[in-house]
């Protein structure tokens, strides 16, 4: 499709120059209430990418929510090159029920492409897919923890695509993570088809974070400056010079009991190093959870009462985590109110 041709979403047709919301229809819920899900498209009257960015696939992921919001009263956006799209709530369902998953317990990122004719969660990865996904050129998914547990503001990418390195440094965020693919997920669908895709990690499920929202915004902003689909966007704190980690690992309960933690998230720690008791509520006995790497808490478990084999600390591996524990210091220290001049 050339840049001058109209864009077509849902049937709608946004010509460059135009703004246009429009309501994807959803499948009614069981007592026959319509559903809808709005999709924002900003496009310039000079040509450039399509960076679509998504919220709450998983329903209960709100801090996305507030990010895309937050940007769609950007200042920016009155005069871009290319074409932005932006969905606040992909799990509409999800959302309403204040669950990660749909009705009937699927993980909506699990069913990607998805089937026009398949499971309601596989519908409706195959509409966002033909409708959204196919006319993008890059892409920013925007995540939390899942229930009880919070991740510090982190980028999950294929690192080694220089494409998506170029787009994950200008995020600027302390941590990149070469995270794995999962089988079905958006993001794996994106990089087999060769779309330059950044997931962004931060904050817990229905819990709003100021830093993991802020951080989310800023960085949306940075990319859409690195891709050349806005201009004058100054920098709000220094660059962070991103640290890949290649490795993470889920420390976990050694036993079951009432879980006393020593370190918060983004903490540095040292292999060998005392991370938590877990105490046996029912008298004094207490037992040790001992850090068998070194590195940085990127992902931390909330919940004080833990059974064994419960994920507590996520640990990134990294070979300088001084500058890593640095950066995310800085970070952490920086945002004490809003965002309100991105």
């Amino acid at each position: 499709m050339a840049y001058e041709d109209a864009m077509i979403i849902n049937q709608e047709s946004i010509m460059p120059g135009e703004h246009k919301t429009i309501m994807l229809p959803m499948p009614k819920l069981n007592d026959w209430t319509g559903l809808s899900m709005p999709v924002y498209v900003f496009r310039g009257k000079q040509q450039g990418p399509t960076l679509t960015i998504t919220g709450a696939i998983h329903g209960d992921e709100v801090n996305g929510i507030e990010v895309v919001r937050r940007l769609l009263k950007s200042k920016f956006l009155k005069n871009i090159s290319g074409t932005l799209i932006a969905v606040p709530v992909v799990n509409v369902f999800g959302f309403l029920y204040q669950s990660r998953y749909l009705m009937d317990r699927r993980d909506l990122n699990r069913c990607f492409p998805g089937l026009e004719k398949g499971s309601l969660a596989a519908r409706l990865a195959f509409m966002l897919t033909n409708e959204i996904i196919n006319k993008t050129t890059h892409m920013i998914d925007l995540h939390s923890g899942s229930l009880n547990r919070s991740n510090f503001p982190q980028i999950r990418c294929d690192a080694d695509n220089p494409e998506v390195f170029k787009i994950a440094h200008a995020f600027n965020v302390p941590v990149i993570l070469r995270a794995a693919l999962r089988e079905g997920s958006l993001r794996k669908y994106a990089y087999e088809n060769n779309i330059p895709f950044l997931l962004y990690e931060a904050g817990e499920s229905m819990r709003f974070d100021e830093t993991a929202i802020a951080t989310g915004l800023n960085g949306i902003l940075n990319v859409m400056q690195e891709l050349e689909m806005i201009t004058g966007k100054k920098k709000i704190f220094k660059d962070m010079n991103p640290t890949i980690s290649r490795n993470s690992y889920w420390l976990r309960a050694p036993h079951s009991g009432i879980f006393h933690p020593f370190k918060s998230l983004g903490k540095s720690v040292k292999k060998g190093e005392l991370l938590a008791n877990i105490g046996n509520p029912m008298s004094t006995e207490e037992h040790k959870l001992i850090s068998p790497i070194s590195g940085v808490i990127i992902g931390k478990n909330n919940l004080p009462v833990v059974h064994e084999g419960a994920a507590l600390y996520h640990v990134a591996s990294f070979e300088e985590n001084k500058e890593v524990a640095d950066q995310i210091e800085y970070l952490q220290s920086f945002y004490d109110g809003g965002s309100e001049d991105l």
